[in-house]
């Protein structure tokens, strides 16, 4: 299945525990390159965000964005550090009676100290199990955005390559007329010098160029690679950069037919091959 590196999704889910949302979209890249962007509490999460990203996606920059909500009524637990709290008695009580002097302590002044107060850590094991989830669901939705888009892409680039093919089919349909038509020009050229000519060196000269402007290579060539890429089209797999290739070849293919036209139509033709390679080329720098 072709798919498109160009896409989005968004998934949240609601527990006791608050709120989560996912956030994925991605745009054309060589490689793959992932952008995880995490809350503080849980970028210990970061390695198995990448790892679930690089398992299902082949390329593209993909930006992958988490957002947690706590719960209204999710607060951190206090607690007295009881052991800092006797060390503070202690001190306070060794610095009265060096002071000869003795005050009684405010509970609420204590509670004040540094360290005396401490805050319980919330049990992030359930959120993070429950993002690791949600991200399997955005992903899978993020890949069959790609496919989506990858589908109308692959249309596209197949109208136009099966385009290619029949132009190149016309081309080859009118050699013998192309030849003819060369032929006859010559003639009427060497009958304009009204002169004698060596029937067998004009003959030598045909040929030659006969040679110097068949394309029939040029033509086989480009139907080769037009089945290729239709072929390519098929394939389960990323592809991008083969189709690429492939472009590449058939662009210089269509290059040398239009350099060796010996008629208009055929250079028409040569330019009308250029012009949809050039729009499969667009199309496929977003192809994976």
């Amino acid at each position: 299945m072709i798919r498109s590196m160009t896409a989005y999704d968004r998934k949240e889910r609601q527990g006791e525990w608050g709120k989560l949302v996912w956030e994925l979209r991605s745009v054309n890249h060589r490689f793959l390159d992932v952008y995880p962007r995490l809350p503080e509490d849980l970028r210990f999460l970061e390695p198995a965000v990448r790892e679930r990203l690089g398992r299902r996606l082949g390329r593209g920059k993909v930006e992958c964005g988490l957002k947690f909500f706590p719960a209204a009524g999710a607060v951190p637990d206090i607690e007295v550090n009881w052991p800092h709290a006797e060390r503070v008695l202690t001190a306070c009580a060794a610095l009265a009676q060096r002071m000869s002097a003795s005050a009684p302590l405010n509970p609420l002044e204590m509670l004040r100290v540094p360290g005396v107060l401490q805050e319980t850590a919330p049990d992030l094991e359930p959120v993070a199990e429950a993002a690791l989830e949600l991200l399997d669901e955005a992903v899978d939705g993020f890949v069959e955005a790609r496919e989506r888009e990858g589908a109308q892409l692959a249309q596209v680039v197949r109208d136009r390559a099966e385009k290619v093919g029949q132009l190149a089919e016309q081309v080859r349909t009118r050699r013998d007329i192309v030849n003819a038509q060369v032929r006859e020009k010559l003639m009427a050229r060497v009958a304009e010098l009204d002169a004698n000519v060596d029937p067998g060196r004009l003959e030598q000269e045909l040929v030659i160029i006969a040679q110097r402007l068949d394309v029939d290579e040029e033509l086989e060539r480009l139907a080769t690679h037009v089945a290729e890429v239709l072929r390519v089209l098929e394939r389960r797999e990323p592809v991008g950069r083969r189709l690429d290739f492939l472009m590449q070849e058939l662009n210089r293919e269509a290059n040398t037919l239009s350099s060796k036209s010996a008629d208009a139509e055929t250079t028409a033709a040569a330019v009308e091959m250029k012009v949809l390679i050039e729009q499969m080329r667009e199309q496929i720098q977003n192809i994976e």
